[in-house]
């Protein structure tokens, strides 16, 4: 009897397998859990920041529609080419800035002087500097009809370049990148104050920083000191403007153009930090209230995730 029952205690070899089969599928349920889990993890991320994104377009929309109202006067004279503002919205505090792009020197309108002397500027030697200005110009100037061999296209074959110069305007300002002969940390030092949008030949010297008003023909360092410090005193009066500079001053406008450049800066209260550098043209087509030239922006991912277009 004792011996009967001691065996009764133990389970069949069926009964073991059972009990491993369900072991597995517990295992298996708890792997698909786990992965579920994850899944729903990475979705909440996810959709947090596609939320961060949409909530920073909205914001940096909302500036844009603001810069346009205030553009937005029908006499060309009298829209500001110049501001700042800051507003609350949506959790965030937000600081607006804009400027006419005629402050900066349009690749695909300048002069090879006024190329030059910004090159020279920032610290390249004046021979130097006009070889750079003239491939520059070379890049965009289109190419003489009937001429087989191009000179210019010649440059980038005997460098070994695998493209040719565009011989168009520039379509972007980081073209620069490939103008053959150009040194790259003097593109980089160029890039902040050249544009492809302002469309004028000329720069709004109101308007300009020092080192685009340098680069004017025929300035010095003593002329341009003596203009900065009148600037801030003057209209934009181009007899005052031109008897500030001295002489009158080729390259150098009092107008702006059509195109303004707008920093916003967003400040969200979970400290999340956002920056956006934005070219529009107010009064788009259909009635819209501007035109996006360019759009690059940025979410510093102190809680968020990167997001950038492209720009010019």
């Amino acid at each position: 009897m004792n011996i009967r029952a001691s065996a009764k205690s133990f389970p069949s070899g069926r009964d073991g397998f059972i009990v491993v089969a369900v072991l597995w599928i517990m295992a298996a349920f708890a792997t698909l859990a786990l992965i579920y889990s994850s899944y729903v993890a990475q979705s909440a991320v996810a959709l947090r920041e596609s939320d961060d994104v949409v909530q920073t377009e909205a914001l940096i929309t909302s500036s844009l529609e603001l810069v346009a109202y205030q553009l937005s006067s029908p006499a060309a004279e009298q829209r500001p080419t110049h501001g700042a503002f800051r507003f609350r919205m949506g959790g965030a505090d937000v600081a607006v800035e804009f400027l006419t792009e005629a402050a900066r020197i349009d690749l695909n309108s300048a002069s090879k002087e006024l190329i030059g002397g910004l090159f020279a500027v920032l610290g390249a030697e004046p021979r130097a500097a006009d070889q750079y200005a003239d491939r520059v110009i070379g890049w965009r100037a289109r190419p003489k009809p009937n001429v087989t061999d191009d000179s210019e296209d010649s440059i980038y074959r005997t460098a070994g370049l695998p493209y040719y110069p565009r011989r168009a305007p520039f379509n972007h300002v980081s073209e620069l990148w490939l103008v053959q002969g150009l040194p790259p940390a003097l593109v980089e030092r160029a890039l902040p104050f050249v544009t492809i949008y302002s469309g004028k030949a000329e720069v709004d010297v109101v308007e300009a920083p020092p080192e685009v008003i340098a680069a004017l023909p025929g300035m010095t360092p003593a002329k341009l000191n003596a203009f900065l410090t009148q600037r801030e005193t003057l209209t934009a009066d181009p007899q005052l403007v031109a008897d500030a500079l001295g002489k009158e001053p080729k390259g150098a406008t009092t107008k702006g153009s059509e195109a303004v450049r707008v920093r916003t800066h967003i400040a969200f209260d979970d400290a999340r930090r956002a920056v956006a550098d934005i070219v529009i043209v107010p009064g788009g087509s259909g009635g819209e209230p501007l035109r996006v030239l360019s759009w690059q922006s940025d979410i510093d991912a102190t809680g968020g995730t990167g997001v950038s277009a492209s720009g010019g």
